[in-house]
């Protein structure tokens, strides 16, 4: 897709984008047939085919719409008239919108193009597809490409590895793949195997690895600007492949859904893909504690003690809350390793936050109430919302234990998501801007472009805007 400012010929594909209440003004300029047929709704779209070519009516719904819900409408366009699309040049016919609107539209066009597995077969990605829009500047239209191509990049790349079938991406398969991108964007890629992963102590992340098949990969991604005094933010991306729920069996009804348990991990990997093509004057230190939580006769049990990292113990009560012991690890060795201004953990943790919220948003807990509004503020922006959630410590006393410093659940049928987070927080070392995302519920779910649930794609631009915008 190119970015053109002109219109100095006549076209065979446009797109009319309007609003309600511009179709209302200046619906008179056109067929009054297609009145019958389109009125500038959301998603409304009309198709007027003629002899000199074929133009597209997009209806954007009430004027006052926010600029994610351009990207959305934007995004079902491209799913669902993708084999009436031609590759040539198109003019886009909006004088109503400005920069911002006019690069949710690109970015939305772009990510809708996204259908696993992912081929670039599309016509937006043909080099013949270009877009001529004369509102603004041929310099402001090529940074706006750049950033949608980017955004789309880390996008694709998120939802590609989390639609993956288990076979895919075996633990050796996606470390090839992370050496590869780290070669390809400048990022220092560090790795410990098993052996190395017990010197150092990781025992919490090896608990869980324990009865993998595959050596451990507790891998560290940094991405680093040579612009002095930037801000550092550190990111931990929950990275279980696939979740069989080890010794504590998940039922059988959906886990082939498990595929979906390294949502975190790659929400950073698509950000670290966006920090890296865009160049952002920032520095990112990524830690994605890889395995898969698999049942063999070297599988932890329940009733295990563990030492993590930081020296606490950990009784494990339940081997499928598997996910809070690795990122245990990943949080405690970032801290004590690396000095960071922000320190930020994601992941499809718990039922918990699905029962709560479903797919309407993440669930938030942060101990630091500027974090926090930022992230809810960034939510808010970006349609990839969370809500926030308590840390008091009246929680504190349920994952007390008789054998060790800590359980690992509480063993209530309740709060999980907020236990889990009052877990993580004994490994954080004292950072005094954290904040734990729980998106289970919305990272994985259903789509436009499969039948079953699958990749949203949900925290790429939640990071991506707030990394960007709050240096």
């Amino acid at each position: 897709m190119k970015l053109i400012n002109k219109k100095n010929k006549d076209y065979t594909q446009i797109f009319h984008l309007f609003t309600e209440e511009e179709w209302t003004k200046t619906e008179k300029n056109f067929n009054k047939n297609i009145s019958t047929f389109f009125t500038g709704k959301k998603h409304e779209v009309f198709i007027n085919a003629q002899e000199e070519g074929i133009a597209y009516f997009i209806g954007l719904g009430k004027s006052d719409f926010k600029n994610f819900e351009i990207q959305q409408v934007a995004h079902k366009f491209t799913q669902t008239q993708k084999k009436s699309i031609h590759a040539v040049p198109t003019l886009v016919v909006a004088d109503f919108l400005g920069e911002r609107e006019f690069e949710e539209f690109i970015k939305g066009l772009l990510i809708g193009t996204y259908n696993y597995p992912f081929e670039n077969s599309h016509p937006f990605w043909n080099s013949k597809f270009e877009i001529h829009f004369e509102n603004i500047s041929q310099k402001k239209l090529d940074t706006i490409s750049e950033r949608a191509i980017a955004l789309s990049n880390g996008q694709i790349a998120c939802q590609e590895w989390l639609n993956k079938p288990a076979n895919l991406k075996k633990p050796d398969m996606f470390s090839s793949y992370l050496k590869n991108l780290a070669k390809t964007h400048d990022l220092k890629y560090t790795s410990f195997n098993r052996k190395k992963c017990e010197e150092l102590g990781l025992g919490a992340y090896l608990s869980v690895n324990q009865g993998s098949a595959y050596d451990a990969a507790f891998t560290i991604l940094e991405y680093k600007t040579s612009v002095k005094n930037a801000k550092t933010f550190g990111l931990v991306g929950k990275c279980v492949l696939f979740d069989t729920g080890g010794i504590s069996l998940k039922n059988p009804d959906n886990m082939h859904y498990m595929k979906s348990d390294m949502g975190g991990a790659t929400a950073v990997l698509g950000t670290l893909i966006y920090a890296a093509e865009m160049q952002l004057p920032v520095n990112i230190i990524a830690i994605l504690p890889i395995t898969d939580n698999a049942i063999s006769e070297n599988a932890f049990l329940p009733s295990d003690v563990i030492s993590a990292y930081n020296g606490k113990t950990i009784e494990v009560l339940n081997t499928d809350a598997e996910g809070r012991m690795i990122l245990a690890d990943g949080l405690s060795y970032l801290a004590k390793n690396y000095k960071t201004d922000f320190l930020i953990d994601l992941a499809t943790l718990t039922g918990s936050s699905v029962r709560m919220f479903g797919d309407t948003c993440g669930a938030l807990f942060s101990n630091d109430d500027e974090l926090k509004n930022l992230l809810i503020k960034t939510g808010d922006k970006t349609n990839q919302r969370l809500w926030n959630l308590p840390l008091w410590d009246v929680w504190k006393d349920d994952i007390q234990s008789d054998v060790a410093d800590l359980k690992n659940i509480s063993m209530k049928p309740i709060g999980d998501c907020i236990i889990a987070a009052k877990f993580l927080e004994h490994f954080i070392e004292g950072h005094p801007k954290w904040a734990h995302l729980d998106i289970a519920g919305v990272a994985f779910g259903n789509v436009g472009y499969a039948k079953e649930k699958a990749a949203t794609g949900f925290g790429v631009q939640l990071l991506t805007d707030l990394i960007e915008n709050y240096h």
